[in-house]
């Protein structure tokens, strides 16, 4: 697991500005969703006024051929609050795809998948890979994964303070203890600022020897 700083996430996202593959690692970023997750998402699934995704279905590449499924538990089947900031490149996203679709004779349908190749198919999953490696590379962050983005995600609402119950929800793990596994490195980092934050408040303490003695009988 790699993870990436703010910085980095604002370099890469520089980097990958001309990239085809933009609008997925830009997503990815803003969901912690899986990279199966979003190439089977369809337009049906985007609820860009109450600012959300719905998880109902994924793809998949099998022995080169790519199929849609529907997720493989209830967890991983969910509804996903987008930033105001997501939601709003998604709007613009959809309005240029549509003006596409007009020029094409083929107006965008809510079925339609969100993200797809310059022809309109799914997008291949290995290609993404791939094109990711080499945007990692060229920012010069290397042995970054596309699945990192998701781990990125995470670690950077985990270091806001946000629950792991619900950082857990909308990653779609099985239960908050399993994210609490995964990123108690984090975890342990944010217990650590919780104590410096408690110290702050908390008067210093006061010894006496009454202290000591009231100690020394109660141990009697």
């Amino acid at each position: 697991m790699k993870t990436m700083t703010p910085g980095e996430v604002g370099h890469l996202l520089e980097v990958a500005s001309q990239s085809p593959y933009y609008p997925i690692i830009y997503t990815a970023l803003n969901t912690g969703m899986r990279q199966a997750e979003m190439l089977g998402l369809r337009w049906r699934d985007v609820d860009l006024d109450e600012c959300s995704i719905s998880v109902s279905q994924v793809l998949y590449k099998r022995r080169g051929v790519c199929e849609f499924r529907e997720p493989k538990t209830d967890h991983s089947r969910r509804r996903i609050d987008m930033t105001p900031k997501l939601t709003s490149y998604l709007r613009k996203y959809k309005a240029q795809r549509e003006a596409l679709q007009l020029l094409l004779g083929t107006p965008l349908t809510l079925d339609d998948l969100v993200f797809v190749t310059e022809r309109g198919k799914p997008v291949d999953p290995s290609v993404v890979s791939s094109s990711f490696h080499k945007l990692v590379k060229k920012a010069r962050l290397d042995g970054v994964r596309f699945h990192d983005c998701r781990h990125t995600f995470a670690s950077l609402m985990l270091l806001r303070k946000v629950s792991p119950k619900v950082v857990s929800e909308m990653l779609g793990h099985a239960s908050s203890a399993f994210t609490m596994d995964t990123y108690q490195h984090i975890i342990n980092g944010m217990q650590k600022d919780a104590v410096a934050q408690l110290d702050e408040v908390l008067p210093e303490g006061v010894s006496t020897g009454d202290n000591a003695e009231i100690t020394r009988l109660s141990a009697n």
